[in-house]
């Protein structure tokens, strides 16, 4: 099969971008040209041995020199920091960039990927929390597509497909439920970070399961589809359902609801994503609806479960805000799983920053960096 697709990947080391790696393996038909990581040196080296890319880019320059050590005896390039990042984003063979890095780091990067004219495999939550209303517009005026590499919005995308996105009349994003559905507040004071860790469905990275448990995780999901689908927040509903099957559903305005039902695994999106509009074979275990016999759906605890309460609050006021939202938890997330403060307190501390800040009503990057940073040094402040 000849290439279709020449890839770079930011965030290659973590969940979704070893996933991609997987997928790459199955398919000839992609070619790996760029790899970015944070400082697993370990694990890129073993990706550019087998997949060998022209260009990757480790966060720090002690893991930069370090892989290059390592690399000797090999032709690539070995680049540091943000303005390896933004040198990979521009790279003229690459054609699509899969942004798989967690945090604000994958903001800038994304921007200049998309003025450049590649084509967006988009997996950074913050990416479209902090920036949708620069990215979405960036993304029209340069022509370039953004395929959703999240199940939930690839599922929604699918249910689009040749379909009037004007005749939507409802989103409705699943959600699992995570591993304490059903809890009520005083039956999670104690929670450890073992507990939140045990999703019942997914493998996913250690923050975005914390995420899962908390319901930030489809709060910030929310936040993307506004700007992803264009549907205001009040059209957007959030449907726990706890077997994972149906990834998400479109309400069209006749009261039809078309959804994408598939087994819990991030390889279908992601393969979607970069094969678009094709659709390519994958091995592995398929849906069987004689095994699935059942699926349920539930109303979300908003009242215990307030991370989603919040992600509504936050697009709600707009502007500055959903940064401040994503950031704060960004911060009580890692407290949590250095055990330095309980479950319930990720809640209060989100809360407490949200409340703090003065909100920029139509931000720009730098502004947007900078309400990051007012958070996590609000956070900071009060855990001294």
């Amino acid at each position: 099969m000849e290439i279709i697709r020449k890839i770079g990947i930011l965030g290659s080391t973590g969940s979704i971008g070893t996933q991609t790696l997987e997928i790459v393996r199955s398919n000839p038909g992609f070619q790996v040209v760029a790899l970015a990581a944070g400082n697993n040196v370990e694990l890129m080296e073993k990706q550019v041995r087998e997949f060998k890319p022209r260009l990757c880019v480790m966060w720090t320059e002690k893991a930069a020199a370090e892989l290059r050590l390592r690399l000797s005896d090999m032709q690539v390039t070995v680049l540091a920091g943000m303005e390896g990042l933004l040198t990979l984003a521009v790279l003229p063979e690459m054609e699509w960039l899969v942004t798989a890095i967690v945090g604000m780091i994958g903001l800038r990067p994304t921007i200049a990927a998309i003025k450049a004219g590649k084509k967006i495999a988009l997996a950074n939550k913050e990416t479209l929390v902090t920036a949708g209303h620069i990215i979405m517009p960036l993304a029209a005026e340069c022509g370039v597509p953004i395929l959703p590499v999240d199940s939930e919005h690839s599922a929604i995308y699918q249910s689009l497909n040749g379909e009037d996105s004007r005749k939507i009349s409802k989103i409705l994003l699943t959600a699992s439920g995570g591993p304490f559905r059903g809890r009520k507040r005083e039956e999670l004071l104690n929670i450890t970070v073992e507990d939140a860790l045990k999703h019942p469905n997914w493998a996913m990275g250690r923050k975005i399961t914390i995420d899962s448990a908390t319901l930030v995780n489809k709060g910030l999901e929310v936040i993307e589809a506004k700007w992803l689908f264009g549907v205001e927040p009040e059209n957007i509903q959030v449907v726990v359902h706890p077997q994972s099957i149906i990834h998400s559903m479109v309400e069209y305005v006749d009261g039809a609801v078309i959804a994408q039902l598939g087994l819990p695994d991030m390889k279908l999106p992601i393969q979607y994503a970069l094969t678009y509009p094709d659709r390519m074979p994958m091995e592995g275990k398929k849906l069987d609806f004689y095994e699935l016999a059942s699926m349920t759906f539930e109303k979300p605890d908003t009242d215990t479960f307030k991370g989603l309460s919040m992600a509504y609050e936050a697009i709600g006021i707009g502007g500055s805000m959903p940064t401040v939202y994503n950031a704060a938890n960004e911060k009580a997330v890692a407290l949590f799983l250095d055990k330095k403060i309980k479950f319930l307190e990720i809640y209060d501390l989100i809360q407490g920053a949200m409340e703090h800040h003065k909100v920029i009503t139509n931000p720009s990057v730098d502004e947007i960096l900078a309400s990051e940073q007012e958070a996590y040094e609000y956070i900071a402040g009060i855990r001294k």
